[in-house]
């Protein structure tokens, strides 16, 4: 039986890009409450301070961590500016919905290099960290059920986030001699900020009622959990899986 000190993650830091709102602001909060100490991340100072100030006002430890994840370099300076990082959530991304006949081969580039690449160099940066002081760490990429799920008109979202499930796999499989665990975790239709226009369209909510088998959308804060299980020692023999938190969207037909 798992002991309660393994669902603490008290005495850690954890780095989550992207998590100035949304579903990477939700991920930060639960982390900081399970006793994490939170790292937010954003390319705008005032933005990531605005944050962070909201993570502290809920009386969590938060600091801030102001870089933009494409610019290599400069995003593997900060990182290692931070000090000792024991969980990485790499959730930045973009959200394009073209298709084929719309999106050229450099637009792809560009989405792949935001939620691909970038998360291969900072898994990188972080587990060099990890091996420098010899302590297995936690990496949780954010993929999503379109990584999984084709859709009409939606071509380099659903490229990224299969390559980001299959970088999960291979980190896996690279670090697991080390003991650090790398998981994905493939939201599905939550209501965020970015998604305000979809939550509020009828036909939308018709559509999940009977695609889901929830038949709702997703309350950001309901991201949360799976990732600090994640972060854990409760999830410590769980590594190179892609796991939904979709409402059973996935599983639904």
């Amino acid at each position: 039986m798992a002991d309660h000190d393994d669902f603490t993650l008290s005495g850690r830091t954890a780095l989550v890009t992207g998590s100035v709102r949304g579903l990477g602001l939700e991920m930060a909060r639960g982390l900081g409450r399970a006793g994490a100490r939170v790292l937010v991340n954003g390319r705008d100072p005032a933005t990531v301070e605005a944050a962070v100030a909201a993570l502290r006002d809920d009386g969590l430890d938060a600091g801030a961590a102001v870089f933009d994840v494409t610019e290599r370099a400069g995003a593997r300076a900060a990182v290692r500016g931070l000090g000792d990082i024991d969980v990485l959530v790499n959730n930045v991304g973009q959200r394009d919905r073209r298709g084929l006949r719309e999106m050229t081969p450099d637009e792809l580039a560009r989405m792949l290099d935001v939620h691909l690449t970038s998360a291969y160099a900072l898994s990188r940066t972080v587990a060099e960290g990890l091996a420098a002081r010899g302590t297995p760490g936690r990496i949780i990429n954010v993929s999503s059920v379109v990584g999984q799920l084709g859709r009409t008109g939606d071509v380099a979202y659903a490229t990224a986030k299969a390559g980001l499930d299959g970088l999960t796999r291979a980190l896996a499989a690279d670090l697991g001699p080390s003991g650090t665990t790398v998981n994905s975790v493939a939201p599905g239709t939550f209501a965020t900020e970015v998604n305000a226009g979809l939550a509020d369209d009828p036909e939308w909510g018709r559509w999940l009622r009977t695609r889901t088998a929830l038949g709702r959308w997703g309350r950001p804060a309901e991201i949360a959990g799976i990732v600090v299980f994640l972060a854990g020692d409760a999830a410590s023999f769980i590594t190179g899986q892609t796991i939904a938190v979709d409402g059973g969207m996935t599983t639904t037909f």
